[in-house]
């Protein structure tokens, strides 16, 4: 077994946290196998029941149930956090890779670009760009895609920086590799573990930018549901029913608190 992989296996609260991200995870993409209700069925006649066998973890203002409703909003959270980190994963890693190995002008012009991007607060600019393109799923993957690239770039272009100058980089341009072969098959590859935990941190990063914009109403709209829009509905009835919010928002930390875990867990197998 890997030494690495044994290293990671030792971190409990890291193994847990994939665990318990598999778990969602998987629960999300089958959630019609484990859920008995969609997530827009309604039923006035059941409407704010608390826990029980029928519904496990009650129901809304319109009879839906909520177990079913957190399962396939898990389906948009996860997809909108993983779907955005990874866009902004290529865009960032090319515009820092090149940047970075390049140098010169080609840098100056392209972190001057990264650089307008950063001053800009993130959640700023994803409301900006979920009010251009519209509200609903494509608003949020835009906003949060071409938001969230730009930590990407400044890290890959310090770790090329650093790269570059090392002894075997150095022995393939003299031998005549071309800078496409140099950059990805021997740059990028030994930078992969800082890019996997920037990876790993991003995604909870956009889950929660995600849960916040359609907490205060620019997100998904219903009857779709994400975390943040359950939250947004159980905060009008918090003091009558407060499970509303609780379930969602007890589910979105579990998972906020897993990713961290896990990331915490790939930062330590990466350093050593």
């Amino acid at each position: 077994m890997n030494k690495k992989w044994r290293q990671f296996l030792k971190n409990k609260f890291a193994v847990l946290s994939a665990i318990f991200l598999i778990l969602i995870s998987t629960a999300a993409v089958c959630a019609p196998l484990v859920t008995h209700y969609s997530y827009d069925d309604q039923n006035i006649m059941e409407r704010l029941q608390g826990p029980s066998l029928q519904h496990w973890l009650g129901t809304d203002t319109l009879g839906r149930d909520l177990y079913s409703r957190i399962i396939y909003g898990a389906r948009v959270s996860l997809a909108v956090g993983i779907v955005t980190t990874f866009f902004a994963a290529i865009v960032g890693t090319v515009v820092g890779a090149t940047a970075g190995y390049a140098g010169g002008w080609v840098d100056a012009v392209l972190m001057r670009g990264v650089d307008v991007f950063y001053i800009f607060p993130s959640t700023l600019m994803a409301i900006l760009f979920t009010l251009l393109f519209g509200r609903g799923m494509l608003g949020i993957l835009a906003a949060l895609s071409f938001t969230s690239w730009v930590t990407q770039a400044r890290l890959v272009r310090g770790q090329v920086l650093l790269t570059r100058e090392l002894l075997y980089v150095e022995a393939a341009r003299a031998l005549g590799v071309n800078r496409f072969s140099l950059i990805f098959r021997h740059i990028l590859p030994n930078i992969l573990g800082p890019i996997l935990v920037s990876f790993s941190i991003q995604i909870p990063t956009n889950i929660m930018t995600e849960s916040f914009l359609s907490f205060i109403g620019l997100g998904l709209q219903p009857p779709h549901s994400s975390w943040g829009t359950l939250a947004n509905e159980g905060f009008r009835a918090i003091h009558s029913y407060p499970y509303l919010m609780i379930f969602p928002c007890t589910v979105l930390f579990l998972t906020l608190m897993a990713f961290n875990y896990l990331e915490d867990g790939l930062t330590r197998v990466a350093l050593r």
